[in-house]
């Protein structure tokens, strides 16, 4: 499961990568960790009351937190917010995504996953992959609007170069023909998508941010 994530491009040059209109989101370029806002793209329906209107809206890029509240713990307990989506048939998830309105692209430039264990030292060390054939791709995502304007990723079954360093999931990348699919099609396509990305269009670099085993 990432925890970080990278978007290396300010919101003037992410909205046409993702066929949006920027507005005012003031993404500068950086690292987004779990709690902190990044700029989300949606079909523009969030704030639009009513049956889906016959014009199709233009897409918008907006500020959410990365984090969805999760339900009420018991005795009040509170948690930390839900990154991803490992299960798209949970309860919790599933009538949002039937709802095309409630799916999202969450744009990125390398996402971080802590690589197996190193033998000589018994750390583990920072892998960032990104996308050969995508400067700046597009994780397929889901929001939330249940306590704050949040998103959580979607996540499949590791391909080839994650299952090297030990990782059983990643995030879903979206090849650029997806997007509107994701966005608008119904859930049976839109499921579809929820695959690994080929190991051959990755990059992976190995950072010296480590962590014990």
């Amino acid at each position: 499961m990432p925890i970080i994530y990278r978007l290396d491009a300010p919101a003037r040059e992410v909205a046409p990568a993702m066929g949006a209109e920027a507005g005012n989101d003031p993404w500068p370029g950086g690292a987004v960790s779990g709690g902190g806002f990044a700029p989300v793209v949606t079909m523009g329906r969030e704030f639009v009351a009513g049956p889906r209107p016959e014009k199709r809206l233009p897409r918008r890029m907006v500020p959410r937190l990365w984090g969805v509240p999760p339900p009420p713990a018991a005795f009040g307990e509170r948690r930390h917010g839900i990154l991803t989506v490992r299960n798209p048939e949970s309860p919790f998830w599933i009538g949002n995504l039937r709802n095309s309105e409630f799916r999202c692209l969450v744009p990125a430039t390398a996402f971080m996953e802590w690589g197996k264990v190193e033998p000589r030292d018994g750390k583990r060390r920072q892998c960032w992959f990104g996308a050969v054939d995508q400067p700046i791709f597009a994780m397929a995502a889901i929001w939330k609007d249940s306590e704050v304007p949040s998103f959580a990723l979607m996540t499949c079954e590791a391909n080839a170069a994650l299952r090297a360093e030990g990782r059983d999931t990643m995030p879903v990348i979206l090849p650029p023909h997806a997007h509107e699919t994701w966005l608008r099609g119904e859930w049976k396509r839109a499921a579809e998508l929820v695959a690994p990305y080929s190991s051959s269009l990755m990059t992976v670099g190995v950072s010296g941010d480590v962590q014990r085993s």
